[in-house]
């Protein structure tokens, strides 16, 4: 009887081993990102180029490039079509993501205003986690190409209301000479996506 509960007992443990050693990786971290504007709200608009255009395609070149299993990319808007800021905040609380990004170009009356800034929520809940995530991406986008700037705390309504950590991203100015070419340029897209998908990991 003994020798019987003693067995039960080891194949107890190396059944716990087993489950274990063969148990899934860390979930895997969700990212929506946000192309801001569409249809026809342009955003900012400049020497023929939209901020409407330049943010879904940096968009879903992040979603392209992402061959990490571990992080999935939710893309809220795909394809050049409006949507309400309550209609973004909705689908986003309904899939519960670890992040969001929402995609924006900036512009200035003043033409030297240039580089990358990420605006981020007051609200306690997410705050710290929106600023370690938003650093992360100003550092990793910014260099030879883009001037750092800050992350600084706004109430933009998308930042207020998504019920999780959520970053405003402003990838350059189309009013500034060197961003705009930088911008909207294929290299410049290309680098800016994949600077952003390495910030994720």
């Amino acid at each position: 009887m003994k020798t019987n509960i003693k067995i039960l007992g080891i194949l107890s443990t190396v059944l716990l081993l087993g489950l274990f050693a063969f148990r899934p990786l860390e979930e895997k971290k969700v990212i929506v990102i946000d192309a801001g504007h569409g249809g026809h709200d342009f955003g900012a608009t400049m020497y023929g180029f939209q901020e409407k255009t330049i943010s879904e395609t940096i968009s879903k070149k992040i979603k392209a490039l992402n061959k990490d299993s571990n992080i999935e990319i939710v893309l809220l808007r795909e394809g050049d079509h409006f949507m309400e800021l309550s209609e973004r905040v909705s689908i986003i609380n309904n899939l519960k993501p670890d992040l969001l990004i929402s995609l924006h170009v900036n512009s200035s009356k003043n033409e030297e205003s240039n580089g990358a800034e990420a605006y981020i929520s007051s609200q306690k809940e997410f705050y710290e986690k929106s600023k370690e995530n938003a650093e992360k991406i100003i550092n990793g986008i910014s260099g030879e190409n883009l001037l750092k700037r800050k992350v600084t705390e706004a109430p933009f309504y998308m930042l207020k209301n998504s019920n999780c950590p959520a970053i405003t991203l402003e990838m350059g100015f189309l009013s500034n000479n060197k961003d705009r070419v930088y911008l909207t340029s294929e290299s410049g897209q290309n680098e800016i996506a994949a600077n952003i998908l390495e910030s994720l990991k």
